[in-house]
């Protein structure tokens, strides 16, 4: 009766450490076989993921939406997106939530070692928006000493506003849209954004410029999809496949113009 307990017990652990060691990541097969990619994105980072009225319907759109069905194509299943706030995206790959995530992710040094990554499909510049009522105030990033600046919680932009406006006051929101209207209603004097973004702003509001000041770049400016840490291997080599693809063809180029012809909804949301 002992003999034949420990080896029940010998069973039960064996089988405990077999289930932890299989539950990391996903694989192309498993989402293959359930017809259907999870893919967490955000609804406010225009030209990349944004909400606009399409024949009366709130649409979401942008060249990572695209991307994000070209990847679902690729794997002859269905893009299902699932549309949160910026900070909530990476871990809803950890939780298992989604499969991967597209939302215009910087790579870090310190997020690769919570997640995996696939190749860059985008280099990003930052910058600097102020009201054109400024522009003659606020003409260095020394000028913005003291003054509120505003990036979105758990971005990159959010790290370099730390890094290089240390005498600035941070104020970290959830939506651009959310920071956008606080700087044009005073309560933010400059806000930091991804340049294609910022310029999607600028565009819609002639109260908003790019301010001449420089931010300094850095090896994290690059954009990629995010996946479980563990993921199964064909799965990324079939998203690099596609971002080669889509980045040699020219499509992506093409996406980010196609964003750009559309206008904003304003009812987009990130929640």
């Amino acid at each position: 009766m002992k003999k034949f307990f420990r080896r029940f017990i010998l069973l039960i652990i064996v089988g405990s450490l077999s289930a932890c060691s299989s539950s990391t990541g996903v694989s192309q097969s498993g989402i293959q076989d359930k017809g259907k990619i999870v893919i967490a994105t955000e609804s406010e980072f225009a030209p990349f993921e944004f909400k606009t009225l399409i024949d009366g319907k709130d649409t979401l759109v942008g060249a990572d939406i695209e991307l994000g069905n070209a990847i679902a194509d690729a794997l002859g299943v269905d893009a299902d997106f699932s549309v949160m706030s910026f900070n909530n995206v990476l871990a809803s790959v950890t939780s298992g939530k989604a499969d991967i995530a597209i939302a215009g992710i910087s790579v870090t040094d310190e997020r690769k070692k919570a997640y995996d990554f696939s190749d860059a499909y985008y280099e990003a510049e930052n910058i600097v928006i102020i009201k054109k009522s400024d522009e003659a105030t606020y003409t260095t990033l020394e000028s913005l000493a003291g003054k509120a600046i505003g990036a979105q919680k758990g971005s990159i932009q959010e790290n370099i506003a730390k890094d290089q406006l240390p005498d600035s006051s941070l104020v970290s929101l959830t939506s651009n849209g959310e920071m956008i209207n606080e700087l044009k209603n005073n309560q933010l004097q400059a806000v930091v954004l991804e340049k294609a973004i910022a310029e999607g702003y600028v565009s819609q509001n002639d109260d908003l410029m790019i301010a001449d000041m420089t931010l300094e770049s850095s090896d994290t400016d690059a954009y990629a999809v995010a996946f479980a840490k563990g993921t199964d291997q064909d799965l990324i080599d079939t998203v690099n496949d596609v971002i080669k693809k889509a980045k040699d063809s020219g499509d992506f180029d093409a996406w980010l113009e196609k964003a750009a012809t559309y206008t904003q909804s304003s009812s987009s949301s990130d929640e």
